[in-house]
Formats: structure tokens, C-alpha cells, sequence
């Protein structure tokens, strides 16, 4: 039995395709250390610079004191909740001038929760092709039907919709806003006229946009101030915001539905309550200072060549691109290869992340020993 694995895990070896957990020993900001080496973290998702900052830690545990404890134990349908949940949800309607939200223990919770109980067995969703793995999986787990559309192909989602709306009760569009592995923004005017042309729910998972773009930080949605016009938007605390969980928002109905529905928020014991006041927290105070040093870094990437912070560097083969992450790692750069199923076969890359500290010489130099080297 052992046998079959051990084999496809040779597989996965031969082909650079072999994923390991690496061992850090510390994590300070922009900075990440392995094996007594402090590289630049250019795989982070620490937008902000919130997470593993020791200033920040101690200015929270200063003011907050030892009010939450570090376990819920139990889900917040049964004994796992406290008025502090309630306050962060509150600070997101408002945030988001949203009748209701709902925490979810991550992005990957509350997108298998959201797509696998909104779709009945009468329904229908639409969705990216290059949505992220969760997004899939919750569809997947859904009673209903669902098609892919090619990546930001708006006019062959109009003529699915065309083909397919009135087969179905309800129809769902979801989509990212900034996808995840090639840092490019859906075109969000566009879904929002699909969705009320063709009587839809739209879901916009803001996960890598939450915290960085707007005035305010929520979102792409925001910047094109069609915050109201989204049905759902679905955001994380674990990139930009510095903590960990996410989040979905919009009507009331919906959030109710999801309450009563989402598998992966009733049967999940609540995250701990000093986490939750953490993000509210941050959310209230640090965020708010931040407007300058977000548009700082969208413009770097924008030199880069991208539409937001994440700059994908396609290389191609698997070996190639594991290769390029070890010249990296060998001048004071830390990056992961990434790979198939992440990406389509063939695509493999470097995803380079930008967050507010690190300096665009810092960014283009690594650019260039990836470019240069064979």
C-alpha cells in the first residue's frame, strides 16, 4: 500500500515538482531566516509589514492586556463567541456599509462555505478560470452546476450567461479581484453589468486586495466605488491585515443563509478571541496610517510591469524555476517555485510580493539576476 505514495512522491521528485515545509527560524518585517541566512522575503503575503512585527505585538499586548484568552474551544454557533467577534463584524459593516459580515477562520473557509451552500441543486455559477483552489473546491462541493469562463474573459461569460441563465433559478459570478498568481485585476465594471443584466449574485473574493487598495483599504471594489454594487465581498485578515481569518460582507439574507448553511464556519471552532481583537485592532489604528506607503508599493509594481504588488515572473519548466529560486536564495533573496496544479502546466514562475518595506532597487535587482542567469 505504502508503496503507491512512496511512488508518486518519486514522481513528484523527478519532476521538481516536490513540495517540502521549510524550516524558518525568524521572521522580522521584509525579512525571513533559514538555516542562519536573512533574506529579503519576496513570498510573503505580508503586505503591510503587521505580521511578525515585534513593535506592533507589543503596542497591541500593551493596550490589550490579558481581557482574551488564546482559545475559543468550541464553534461560535455553540459557546464560541464573545462581544469582541461581534465588534469586528460591526467594524466591517461599517467599513464596508454592509447590513451584516460573518468571520470565517480563513480565505479558505470562507470561500469553500460561501460557494458550496450558496448553490442549490437548481442553481448555476459562473466562475474564473484562474479563481483560486478554494473557490474550486467550494463550488465543487455545491449541489450546483458550475462553468468556468476563460481567465477575465468577459465576453464569453456574457454568452455562457446567454447560453445557460434561464436553465437555472439562481445564478452566482464569482471572481477575484486581484488574482493571486499573476497579480492582474478582474474587470470588475463589466461583472457588475453582467450581473444585473442577467439577474446574478456576484461574489468578489478581495482577499489580496483587502488592505491595500482604496482609500480606505477595502478593496479594489472601492477604488471603482462599486462597493454596493458587489452582493458579497469576501475579504482575509491573514495578508495585508497582519493576523489571520477572513470575512464575507454584504446583505443580510445572504449572511443569515450562510450562518445556518456554510459547513466550514458552523462545524469550525471559532478562532481565538485575542487573534479577533487583534484584527480589529489593526483595522481601527494601523490601517487608517497606511494610504501613502499602499500607493508607494502599487506604483513599484507598476514599474514592474503588473497591475498590482504581485509580479509573476514566468519561467516555464518546473526545474528551471527552482533553479532561479536558489540563484536568488544565493544573493540574499528568499522566493518559492511556483507550480502546477497553482498554475497551468508549463507556466511554472516566480510570484514575487511586494510589501510596503521593501525598496523597488531591492525588487528590480532581483528581477535582473532572474533575467540574467540561464
Amino acid at each position: 500500500m505504502l508503496e503507491s505514495y512512496s511512488g508518486q512522491l518519486n514522481t513528484l521528485q523527478q519532476n521538481s515538482h516536490l513540495r517540502k515545509i521549510s524550516n524558518f527560524s525568524d521572521k522580522d518585517e521584509k525579512f525571513i531566516t533559514i538555516d542562519g541566512k536573512k533574506l529579503i522575503n519576496l513570498s510573503s503575503n505580508n503586505y503591510l509589514g503587521f505580521a511578525d512585527n515585534k513593535k506592533i505585538t507589543e503596542e497591541f499586548l500593551s493596550q490589550a492586556g490579558f481581557q482574551y484568552s488564546f482559545g475559543s474551544a468550541s464553534a461560535r454557533l455553540l459557546t464560541g463567541t464573545l462581544p469582541v467577534y461581534n465588534a469586528l463584524e460591526n467594524l466591517l459593516c461599517g467599513m464596508f456599509n454592509k447590513d451584516k459580515a460573518l468571520i470565517f477562520n480563513s480565505g479558505y473557509h470562507a470561500n469553500v462555505g460561501v460557494n458550496s451552500s450558496l448553490a442549490g441543486k437548481k442553481d448555476v455559477i459562473f466562475s474564473d478560470k484562474l479563481n483560486h483552489a478554494s473557490i474550486i473546491d467550494g463550488m465543487q462541493l455545491s449541489q450546483g452546476k458550475f462553468f468556468r469562463y476563460p481567465h477575465n474573459d468577459t465576453d464569453a461569460l456574457e454568452k455562457l450567461l446567454i447560453r445557460e441563465r434561464n436553465n437555472f433559478e439562481n445564478a452566482i459570478i464569482v471572481s477575484e479581484s486581484v488574482f493571486s498568481m499573476d497579480g492582474d485585476i478582474a474587470n470588475i465594471e463589466k461583472l457588475v453589468y453582467l450581473k444585473e443584466k442577467y439577474n446574478c449574485i456576484l461574489i468578489l473574493d478581495e482577499a489580496h486586495a483587502f488592505g491595500v487598495f482604496g482609500k480606505n483599504g477595502l478593496g479594489v471594489s472601492e477604488t471603482l466605488d462599486l462597493t454596493d454594487k458587489i452582493d458579497l465581498i469576501i475579504g482575509t485578515f491573514g495578508k495585508a491585515t497582519g493576523s489571520m481569518g477572513a470575512f464575507v460582507t454584504g446583505n443580510k439574507v445572504f449572511v443569515d443563509f450562510l450562518t445556518n448553511k456554510a459547513r466550514s464556519f458552523i462545524f469550525s471552532t471559532a478562532l481565538p478571541p485575542v487573534n479577533i481583537a487583534f484584527t480589529k485592532w489593526i483595522l481601527e489604528n494601523k490601517l487608517p496610517l497606511t494610504y501613502e506607503k499602499r500607493m508607494k508599493m502599487l506604483e513599484i509594481g507598476k514599474k514592474a510591469g503588473s497591475q498590482s504588488h504581485i509580479i509573476p515572473v514566468i519561467i516555464g519548466s518546473n526545474e528551471d524555476t527552482v533553479q532561479k529560486c536558489d540563484i536568488l536564495y544565493q544573493n540574499g533573496y528568499f522566493t518559492l517555485p511556483i507550480r502546477p496544479p497553482t498554475v497551468p502546466v508549463g507556466t511554472s514562475r516566480l510570484r514575487l510580493s511586494l510589501t510596503t518595506e521593501i525598496e523597488e532597487k531591492e525588487l528590480f535587482n532581483a528581477i535582473s539576476l532572474v533575467k540574467s542567469t540561464k
